[in-house]
């Protein structure tokens, strides 16, 4: 559950770039509160505060680095844990196979296409109250509302489908991604994934990630557009003048505002305060705050105690090993075969031998006509090996979920039924792992994107009665993922269809025993048929009276010859009536006189 922040309440602008609140406070008077006395505290004890905060969380993951820099070295080769290597440089030195490589991305394409496909609404808002959220006003807002996220985060310039792709990789290969919702001045939201050895995090009591260092490269041009030259250590400020390429670290950390009060909401008074360091020369060069956590670090699952996610990579690191030298072996045993060895005499020993194609060798034959020179057999059981690496490949297969999404693909001839079961049995095994993606990736991309969104501006007005209830909004996720989680009321209405249908031929009471309409809506709801394509109720109770005016009009026409002939018969019969009766009394009597 998350709120939408009321925009005309805040006057306050919104954290959009790491220098919008540059610069510190001059020391506080005796006397002042204590977050005054913070803020006022000596730049450089403040920076070296940060820097020792940093040095703890750097000696906690040390363990983790070592792990991180074998799975990187054959599943991720493009990422760097602790070997700054030149641009440029070859990857890959130690991948013989490519399963892992190639399953990782099989393993993001599927995470993707489940939980937050591009080409569908994977979520809508709603609200905590029932009966608030069948309010004409509040639902069109909040459609509104959801329109307006989905158009702003796949706007070209955002970037969100290339970085959420490459935070499911770091999921999929070191169990942590690192996704930042930016709010760039004169752009708008912009997202960016952070490498992971950039990166070091801590949870807070509830087991969720809200402190973030980053330890990153600046050049010296990229530090002044960034922070403003006159924000710059004088070291750096030299280095723009002769050498503007030249490097330097710098430390960026966010972290929960311990200081952070009511009274107003500035740069150092949000929830979350964000200093940039140069770290050689220990100088805050940029410092101010976010009133929501701005990165997003989905995990793949943890252990007890552990802040990190494990991945599926590090669960088969070991059969990724053994598959990678048994692909080495094989490959030297395929070679001897292929291009075996050559056994020579020990006279032709001391001769050159010519291997190349069409070659010609002399004295290699003796006078009975046998070769002097034999290829060597190594017996080697070349086949066996290739099942011993299939067999590894397989397993491989299995920890990415690739086996898992193969089922429809290799047995397409299949029942709506059999499908249905199968898409069940796919979100029951991917519920753990995609629910948490949607937990600690969607659900806090959600929240910033809308507290950016509200505080600029770009948002419609709340309407009174959601401004009432506090702007609280919950989010509905409609990813395949939780229509395949829904596969099984499908197969409960069609294994019900199929069974009562004997029975309805014996007592024509049992089809009036189901809302053939919802049943309807329901298996179109399951099978993700878009809402605008189907009619609602009252369209269709609009049809209905159509259908039966046309109907009454029909019957009306029908009748009308009929009723025609009739009239006309009845006035027929009236006038030979007439004729036949004679004269009234009163002309008869007058004839008489």
């Amino acid at each position: 559950m998350t709120d939408i922040p009321h925009s005309a309440d805040h006057a306050a602008p919104a954290a959009r770039s790491p220098a919008a609140y540059g610069g510190t406070h001059a020391r506080a008077p005796r006397g002042a509160p204590h977050h005054a006395r913070k803020q006022a505290q000596d730049p450089l004890e403040r920076a070296s505060e940060f820097i020792r905060e940093h040095e703890q969380l750097a000696s906690r993951r040390g363990l983790w680095e070592g792990h991180w820099r074998e799975v990187a070295e054959r599943v991720r080769p493009n990422q760097d844990f602790n070997m700054r290597r030149a641009p440029g440089q070859k990857h890959g030195q130690r991948i013989f196979d490519d399963t892992a490589p190639l399953a990782l991305s099989k393993f993001a394409a599927a995470v993707i296409s489940m939980s937050f496909p591009a080409t569908q609404r994977y979520h809508s808002l709603t609200t905590h109250d029932p009966q608030l959220s069948k309010d004409v006003e509040v639902r069109r807002y909040l459609e509104q509302v959801t329109d307006i996220l989905f158009r702003v985060r796949y706007q070209p310039q955002a970037n969100f489908q290339a970085q959420s792709g490459e935070c499911v990789m770091d999921v999929g290969a070191f169990g942590t991604g690192v996704l930042f919702i930016d709010d760039v001045v004169g752009r708008g939201i912009r997202y960016k994934s952070l490498p992971l050895a950039e990166t070091y995090v801590a949870e807070d009591g509830h087991g969720v990630i809200d402190t973030l260092h980053r330890r990153f490269e600046l050049s010296a041009h990229q530090a002044a557009s960034l922070f403003g030259v006159d924000a710059l250590p004088e070291r750096i400020r030299v280095a723009l003048e002769h050498d503007k390429n030249e490097r330097f670290d710098f430390l960026h950390c966010v972290k929960p505002n311990r200081d952070c009060h009511g009274e107003r909401l500035d740069g150092h008074n949000m929830p979350y305060c964000s200093v940039y360091i140069a770290l050689d020369d220990r100088a805050i060069v940029s410092e101010g705050g976010y009133r929501v956590f701005p990165f997003c670090a989905p995990r793949f699952e943890t252990a007890p105690g552990e802040t990190y996610g494990r991945s599926p990579a590090m669960k088969v690191l070991p059969t990724i090993k053994t598959l990678n030298e048994m692909k080495k072996t094989l490959l030297r045993a395929g070679q001897k075969v292929v291009d075996p060895p050559v056994m020579l005499t020990d006279d032709g020993s001391l001769q050159s031998f010519n291997m190349r194609p069409n070659a010609l060798n002399f004295g290699y034959v003796d006078s009975n006509g046998r070769p002097l020179a034999i290829p060597f057999e190594s017996r080697g059981q070349v086949q066996l090996g290739m099942e011993l690496l299939n067999a590894e490949r397989e397993v491989i297969n299995d920890a990415f979920f690739v086996t898992l999404f193969r089922i429809l693909v290799q047995e397409p001839a299949i029942t709506a039924t059999e499908a249905m079961l199968r898409a069940q049995e796919k979100g029951q095994l991917l519920a753990p792992t995609m629910g948490r993606i949607q937990t600690e990736l969607l659900g806090p991309l959600i929240t910033r994107e809308l507290d950016i969104l509200a505080h600029s501006g770009m948002l419609p007005p709340m309407p009174p009665l959601l401004k009432e209830a506090g702007g609280l909004v919950q989010v509905e996720y409609q990813s395949p993922l939780n229509l395949a989680q829904r596969a099984a009321a499908g197969v409960g209405i069609m294994n019900t269809l199929q069974a009562v249908a004997p029975l309805a031929q014996f007592d024509p009471r049992v089809p009036m025993l189901f809302d053939a309409v919802a049943m309807a809506r329901e298996l179109a709801s399951i099978n993700g048929v878009p809402e605008h394509t189907m009619h609602s109720d009252e369209e269709i109770a609009q049809q209905q009276k159509v259908k039966q005016q046309a109907e009454q009009l029909q019957s009306l026409l029908q009748a009308a010859p009929i009723a025609a002939s009739a009239a006309k018969n009845f006035a027929q019969a009236g006038a030979v009536a007439s004729s036949m009766s004679g004269p009234p009394p009163a002309a008869a009597a007058g004839e008489g006189v």
